[in-house]
C-alpha cells in the first residue's frame, strides 16, 4: 500500500495481526465499500477513538487523514464487522502521523464496537514520550488548579495554558465517543464547556470536564460529565455520564469549535 512508513516486513507482520490467514472473518468475502462512504469513514473514526484512548498519550493523538480502503462483512450470531486501511495526521498539528489498519465490529446486541488497530508511527517512542512530559510540566507547574470554560473559544482558539486541558479532553473523551458510537451514530469533540482541576497528594493529575459531544448525523449536541486522572506512561482512568441518557454512565481505563471541524484539533 503506497505511503506506509513500515519496512516491507513490518507492515507485512501488521497484515497478518489484522487480518490473519484462514480467519473465518477475512475480509475476501465480504464486499467491498467506497473509501469515501459514510459507513467506511465513520468506522475508520471509530477505530481511532479507540485507538486514542488506548494510546495513553497526548503527544500520539491522530485525526483521521484519508480511508484508503474497506471493506464490510456480516458476521452471523456477531454483527457488522469492518475492515480498513486509512491515513492519520496528527491531531495538533495536522502534518503526516502514519497508516492503520483496523477492524470494528459493530455488535448486534448493546455494547460497544470491538475495535482492534494497529498503526504505523512517524514520530520515534522518545519523541512521544518527551511531548508527554511536555504537557504533564506545564500542568503541574501551574501556580494554582486549572479551571477553563469554552474551550475552544468561538473562534476556535484555545489559551496556550489551556492547551494540555484540550488535548486531556481529547484523549479522555475518545474513550466516551468510541463506547456511544453505533453503525449509525457517531462523535466530535465539539467542546470542552467547563473544567476544573482536582489537587492530589500524589503525582497524577485529575480533572472534572462537561465536554460536549456532536452526534452525526442527528446534529445533536450531547453533555456529558468527566472525570480523568492521568500521569505519562500510566492507564488514562475516565469515568463519565451523559446527560442526554439518563441511565448512561461508565468507567473506562486505557490498557496503554463544534462541528466536524473538531475532530483534527482546534487552533492552538
Amino acid at each position: 500500500m503506497p505511503g506506509l512508513r513500515a519496512s516491507p516486513p513490518a507492515f507485512l507482520l501488521l497484515l497478518v495481526l489484522v487480518f490473519p490467514r484462514g480467519s473465518p472473518a477475512a475480509p475476501g468475502a465480504g464486499q467491498e465499500l467506497e473509501p469515501g462512504s459514510r459507513s467506511a469513514v465513520a468506522a475508520a473514526r471509530v477505530a481511532l477513538h479507540y485507538g486514542n484512548f488506548q494510546a495513553r498519550s497526548l503527544g500520539g493523538l491522530r485525526a483521521l487523514g484519508q480511508v484508503r480502503k474497506a471493506t464490510l462483512k456480516n458476521i452471523p450470531e456477531s454483527g457488522h464487522k469492518y475492515y480498513l486501511q486509512f491515513s492519520t495526521e496528527d491531531y495538533r498539528t495536522g502534518e503526516d502521523a502514519g497508516n492503520c489498519l483496523a477492524t470494528v465490529l459493530y455488535p448486534k446486541k448493546k455494547s460497544p464496537p470491538v475495535v482492534s488497530i494497529k498503526c504505523s508511527h512517524t514520530k520515534d517512542k522518545k519523541e512521544i514520550q518527551e511531548e508527554d512530559n511536555r504537557f504533564y510540566q506545564r500542568i503541574r507547574h501551574q501556580s494554582k488548579p486549572i479551571t477553563g470554560n469554552n474551550i475552544p473559544d468561538s473562534y476556535g482558539n484555545i489559551e496556550p495554558a489551556l492547551e494540555p486541558v484540550w488535548a486531556l479532553a481529547v484523549a479522555g473523551s475518545s474513550s466516551i465517543m468510541w463506547e456511544k458510537s453505533t453503525e449509525t451514530l457517531g462523535y466530535f469533540l465539539a467542546q470542552v464547556k467547563s473544567v476544573r482541576q482536582w489537587v492530589r497528594k500524589d503525582d497524577f493529575t485529575e480533572f472534572d470536564y462537561t465536554v460536549l459531544l456532536h452526534e452525526i448525523p442527528t446534529q445533536e449536541i450531547i453533555s456529558c460529565h468527566m472525570r480523568l486522572t492521568w500521569l505519562p506512561g500510566h492507564p488514562l482512568k475516565v469515568k463519565h455520564f451523559c446527560a442526554s441518557n439518563a441511565d448512561e454512565g461508565s468507567g473506562a481505563e486505557s490498557g496503554s469549535a463544534a462541528g466536524p471541524s473538531a475532530e483534527k484539533g482546534a487552533k492552538f
